[in-house]
């Protein structure tokens, strides 16, 4: 569900570099860019991303079954740190951790080259200004305030950008440092950054631009009937309605303000990785003695990474690995 937080913009990727709304902003403890639920069940996609990274796992998603299989088995003995056989939650937990890390660490060396090729220590925001939204200065002036056009759409994201650039420089020279950048481009992972996260997750549901979130705006992020069509509300949205009026919406005012919509995100002391792991043990733990073997991962080898295609792409396999 959190995932779904986040509206993403179609915007065609015509210049290089250029962010989609959803790539210039991150949530806490980001796992995936997949919905964590679809509608009232639980997505798969978003379990795959967390257990194995979102680049790797889009290498698994396009495996044939057995080579998926072969390679998820490796991967358990890696998991399985003790080498007693079973895959406890803490190693699971520690794993997903593992994975996260490793995905943020590898796309902020990403875009540190892509931006900095020189390696410099410092990386200026008139550099990135300019490699991301450079072609803006081509464009009619006249596009860049005209509302639901493109330019106003890239002029939205230079201006997130830039506040987001200056909560991220901690010294305040205008610059970042790699570990700056990251701070920049995952914000989720950084506890000085958390505020700037709520702020734009409340300017991406706030509808009104009143400053705070209705009811039927937060069910609006989350569910979307197809137009046209008079139909029932499910099931859980009622729930979800619910949730807003009992627990999310604190000071019973009708709304969440900056601090509901926090604790709502990232919830204090709300372990996310463990929350995953969790879920994964509960699914694949056939005797249910809270631990799993090699066996009773590989039988639900969907469940950890899935396999939608049957064959392989000549820049998918990652040989050093496997």
């Amino acid at each position: 569900m959190l995932t779904s937080l986040f509206i993403a913009l179609a915007i065609s990727a015509v210049f290089a570099g250029v962010p989609s709304q959803d790539e210039s902003k991150r949530l806490m403890d980001h796992f995936s860019d997949a919905e964590h639920f679809k509608n009232e069940h639980h997505n798969k996609q978003f379990d795959h991303d967390a257990f194995l990274g979102e680049d790797q796992a889009k290498t698994f998603d396009q495996l044939p079954p057995e080579e998926s299989r072969r390679r998820l088995g490796i991967i358990v003995d890696k998991i399985d740190i003790d080498k007693d056989g079973f895959v406890t939650l803490v190693e699971l937990k520690d794993w997903i951790r593992y994975t996260q890390k490793r995905y943020i660490d590898d796309d902020t060396e990403r875009h540190w080259q892509q931006h900095n090729p020189n390696n410099e220590e410092h990386l200026p925001w008139e550099t990135y200004r300019k490699n991301v939204y450079g072609f803006m200065e081509e464009m009619d002036p006249k596009e860049l305030t005209t509302p639901n056009s493109e330019g106003f759409t890239y002029s939205n994201l230079l201006k997130r950008d830039r506040r987001r650039w200056h909560h991220a420089d901690q010294d305040e020279d205008d610059a970042l440092n790699r570990t700056e950048f990251s701070g920049f481009l995952h914000p989720e992972e950084y506890g000085n950054m958390r505020d700037i996260v709520v702020l734009e997750t409340m300017e991406d549901i706030d509808k009104d631009n009143d400053g705070k979130v209705s009811v039927d705006e937060y069910i609006g992020d989350m569910y979307k009937p197809e137009d046209g069509i008079d139909e029932e509300e499910p099931d859980w949205v009622k729930q979800e309605r619910e949730q807003f009026a009992s627990y999310r919406d604190a000071n019973k005012d009708g709304y969440l303000d900056a601090g509901e919509v926090k604790d709502w995100i990232a919830p204090p002391e709300f372990d996310h990785a463990e929350a995953e792991a969790r879920h994964l043990v509960f699914e694949a733990d056939g005797d249910a003695d809270e631990k799993l073997t090699k066996e009773e991962i590989l039988d639900k080898y969907d469940l950890f990474v899935g396999s939608q295609a049957t064959d392989f792409g000549e820049a998918l396999a990652r040989h050093d690995e496997f």
